[in-house]
């Protein structure tokens, strides 16, 4: 989300669907009430929001978690460019434990995301953080070109410190992110899992193994500029 924040034709939505996620399913995140007051509820005041900046911007990035998409009838995204942002499961669970110390499944949105990627299709991109770390001018400028717009050289750097474009929740989650100022080198280790994650990352494993085949590789990509 930063690094398309820095484009000079785009416009960032930080998870416009996290309120029609927790009023719908119920889930009790950090800020929930102010979540919900806060931001639209309803599946088509979310989608006419995005559809009004599309009015004003070439480029609109909507920033999202696969598992706020709890709806059966995605058909407003038909006309939308999907990308999917995978993450070993042992780190995210880890990363995600932080705040909520026993997530489950639908928190963590990885069974979800293979969900939508067979039901939205094999036009969906797919990009893995570790690859993407492995170089990000290459990674970033595949993605852009399968997407159709050009690379710009700012998206690889940022400003330390929050955005306007942060949810309010920011304030939850966001306390590494706001500390970065660019994509940093992949990591060489790794936490111990906490043993009641365990099962949990076996489970996970499965549906990412699943999108890693799809996802763009680094080597295959400077391979195939050769």
């Amino acid at each position: 989300m930063y690094s398309f924040a820095q484009r000079s034709d785009t416009r960032v939505l930080d998870e416009p669907f996290y309120a029609y996620y927790l009023h719908r399913s119920g889930a009790d995140h950090p800020g929930r009430k102010e979540i919900v007051q806060s931001m639209p509820v309803e599946i088509t005041d979310i989608v006419a929001e995005v559809a009004q900046h599309a009015m004003q911007h070439e480029v609109v990035f909507v920033k999202n978690m696969a598992h706020h998409l709890i709806c059966d009838d995605l058909s407003f995204m038909d006309d939308w460019k999907n990308i999917f942002l995978i993450r070993d499961p042992w780190e995210l669970i880890i990363s995600f434990a932080k705040v909520i110390p026993y997530p489950v499944m639908n928190d963590i949105g990885l069974k979800r995301s293979q969900e939508l990627f067979e039901q939205l299709g094999n036009a969906s991109i797919v990009i893995d953080s570790n690859e993407v770390l492995k170089s990000p001018p290459v990674v970033l400028g595949e993605v852009c070109r399968r997407l159709g717009i050009e690379m710009e050289t700012g998206m690889l750097s940022w400003q330390a410190g929050a955005r306007p474009e942060d949810g309010i929740w920011a304030k939850y989650w966001y306390h590494k992110v706001h500390q970065s100022t660019g994509f940093g080198p992949p990591k060489t280790s790794r936490e111990e899992l906490p043993e009641h994650l365990k099962a949990l990352y076996e489970e996970a494993k499965v549906h990412y193994d699943f999108l890693s085949v799809n996802s763009i590789k680094y080597a295959t990509t400077i391979q195939s500029k050769k």
